[in-house]
């Protein structure tokens, strides 16, 4: 995979005409230039159904005169530059003209996508109707035909279909359509069809190709749907609708399944097809900065116009990132992220929970945001990872322990692993009693709402007080644990017979029972804190967190001063014998309704690091990719070093030995 792509979508209605009438070779080649691009998605089929090129199996865009998806192969490979293709599957408007037989339908026999995401707007496709065998066969053309470097199929994934072709299936097998868990099986298997039919396919022209389905989110958890990819593209637009939480998030889960991977970020201020929309060429600096400190390669994404002509604001905007990108490759190839934690999200552990933000549950949300502005080390996982790997277990608000996670988090534990479990998070899936050992027993769902918090210890920065929590939570009793924080019942919950003041009632200031708890295992919080950060961001759900994540890691790989937004990672390349150390910050505003924009760039000064690297011996540490001399110390297994100044994105290289 290249570090520097461009996702080229090229979504053009047969309303327009004189389709590519000023494409031209030598602009395309002086636009991919001005952006240091390096590898270029290029459509061969779009949404609205045309293809791009003379095709035998589907109809040239009706206003389009010569081999589009020809001509921008040949001028990226005359420069260097790879052409991945993109085929549209799950929209196809003017398929949806023809055979709206074959479209997706819900329980009520809609069809979906134009009354929802895009109004008015495309048409989803059922991939168990005998629109598949026409895709398929669209698909090997292109493989056949052209010189392409890979396949974006896009608009896919595990759906819900209650079309008459599935009705229909589940009625010849004698199941019951009404019965959710049947529609969802069905789905599953049309799915599984659909990625082997798409393999076989191609690979049986081209056995090395490159295939990516797209779903606009790597399910956690789902190990066995990314193996239907030969690499991930992890789609996560932050002004788009993801926000900048998302990436980190699915990034710190991408890396540890062992695929190469790239972060696909896009040039507009808000969402895909956004023509005349640019964002603040720090945005672009920043996004790609953190694709590189996450272990991905990187992707922006734009749109041709119409007419064919690339737009130069576009790649100057796309050069001035990936022109520092450029210059930071090699200390981001072959790389395997440093992590003290282990965050099993409710996605990824199976848990039910409502998605109101794009892709996102609240406490995944929540539990990122904290991890990130506490500066910890620290990946995503799922059941099949191995906890080992990891000093601290984090099971944030809703994950119940079934008989198998039960035995998984046995084995961490005797071997030394800790748990910070929160809410919900260690009962057993009736919810009735621990399923591991916390040092409480649980009394039941808490009945108040909110309610406060009362720390035993100092909670920066404001120390004694009775801090509002607004999520629900347990209510449980001391079994051997020892009490670090108390739950404070507010005199009853608000409601039109009963009320104080503006807001909630407050503090009863009697003794709610234990709100935080350490015992041998961990520590237990009996709020959903993840969740209410996620909808609050109080100051004291954060520091609650950060310090019982300090007591569980006293010896934790790595300590920063970096402001909150700072972004800390440590990557390392075993093959090179060193340690890339990435350090960022950019701090996103709200502008307009809600999008979250970077424009400015604050440089920091005087950002103090230690890392503890027991088992080296530091033979250099340096800035990269400008190779400047860090002056450092090292105290026992701590390296220390300070960094003069921090402008969007740092890299610190630290060169090591083995000690043997």
């Amino acid at each position: 995979m290249r570090f520097r792509q461009v996702h080229l979508d090229f979504h053009t209605t047969e309303k327009i005409t004189n389709i590519a009438k000023r494409f031209s070779k030598e602009q395309f080649q002086e636009m991919l230039r001005l952006g240091h691009v390096d590898s270029i998605t290029v459509f061969a089929k779009c949404h609205h159904g045309w293809a791009y090129f003379p095709s035998g199996t589907n109809e040239i865009h009706p206003h389009l005169e010569f081999d589009l998806l020809q001509r921008q192969i040949e001028a990226a490979h005359e420069i260097g530059v790879k052409t991945p293709v993109y085929l549209s599957v799950g929209l196809d408007e003017r398929m949806a003209l023809l055979h709206p037989e074959w479209l997706m339908r819900n329980e009520k026999d809609e069809t979906n996508w134009v009354n929802g995401f895009m109004t008015p707007g495309f048409h989803q496709f059922c991939l168990n109707s005998p629109y598949l065998d026409m895709m398929i066969t669209q698909i090997e053309e292109v493989v056949q035909k052209y010189d392409a470097d890979g396949i974006f199929l896009d608009i896919v994934g595990v759906r819900q279909c209650y079309c008459h072709t599935c009705i229909a299936q589940l009625h010849r097998e004698g199941k019951d359509p009404r019965v959710k868990t049947n529609i969802i099986e069905l789905g599953e298997r049309i799915y599984r069809n659909y990625t082997r039919r798409v393999e076989e396919a191609i690979h049986a022209i081209k056995p090395d190709m490159p295939i990516f389905h797209n779903a606009g989110h790597i399910s956690q958890g789902r190990r066995d749907l990314a193996a239907m990819n030969t690499h991930l593209e992890l789609e996560s637009l932050p002004t788009g609708g993801w926000g900048y939480d998302h990436f980190p998030l699915s990034a710190r889960y991408a890396q540890q399944l062992g695929m190469d991977f790239l972060g696909m970020t896009g040039k507009f201020h808000t969402f895909w097809g956004e023509f005349g929309g640019y964002k603040h060429p720090n945005a672009l600096r920043y996004e790609t900065a953190l694709s590189l400190a996450n272990g991905a390669r990187c992707s922006i994404g734009d749109q041709l116009h119409p007419e064919g002509l690339m737009d130069p604001a576009t790649y100057r905007l796309i050069g001035a990132a990936y022109s520092e990108v450029e210059r930071k490759e090699k200390w981001c190839v072959n790389v395997t992220h440093a992590a003290d934690i282990g965050l099993l999200t409710v996605e990824a552990s199976g848990a039910n929970q409502e998605n109101d933000a794009m892709f996102t549950g609240k406490s995944d949300a929540g539990a990122v945001r904290m991890l990130l502005e506490g500066h910890f080390l620290f990946d995503v996982i799922d059941l099949e990872s191995d906890f080992n790997r990891y000093k601290v277990i984090i099971l944030p608000d809703y994950v119940v322990i079934n008989e198998s996670l039960q035995a998984k988090l046995a084995s961490f534990l005797e071997g030394g692993g800790k748990l910070l479990a929160t809410g919900n998070s260690g009962l057993n899936p009736g919810q009735t009693h621990f399923v591991i050992d916390l040092g409480v027993r649980d009394a039941g769902s808490n009945p108040y709402q909110p309610d406060y918090f009362r720390p035993l210890f100092p909670l920066e920065p404001l120390g004694e007080a009775s801090y509002i929590f607004y999520a629900n939570g347990r209510r449980v009793e001391l079994d051997g644990g020892t009490e670090l924080g108390k739950r404070e019942d507010p005199y009853f919950n608000r409601d039109v017979y009963n009320f104080c003041s503006h807001q909630h009632t407050p503090s009863s200031l009697n003794d709610g029972g234990p709100g935080m708890v350490e015992s041998a295992n961990g520590i237990y919080v009996a709020w959903n804190v993840f969740e209410d950060y996620a909808v609050k961001g109080t100051l004291a759900l954060k520091e609650t967190i950060v310090y019982a994540l300090n007591l569980l890691l006293p010896d934790k790989t790595l300590q920063t001063n970096l402001p909150a937004q700072g972004i800390v990672t440590l990557q390392k390349q075993s093959s090179e014998s060193r340690y890339v150390n990435h350090l960022l910050y950019a701090s996103p505003v709200k502008r307009g309704d809600g999008v979250e924009i970077i424009e400015d760039i604050i440089p920091l000064s005087g950002i103090h690091v230690t890392v503890r690297l027991p088992g080296k011996e530091i033979t250099g540490v340096y800035t990269a990719p400008d190779l400047n001399k860090v002056t450092f110390t090292v105290d026992g297994d701590d390296l220390h070093y300070q960094i003069d100044q921090i402008k969007c994105h740092q890299m610190v290289v630290i060169e090591y030995n083995n000690i043997n």
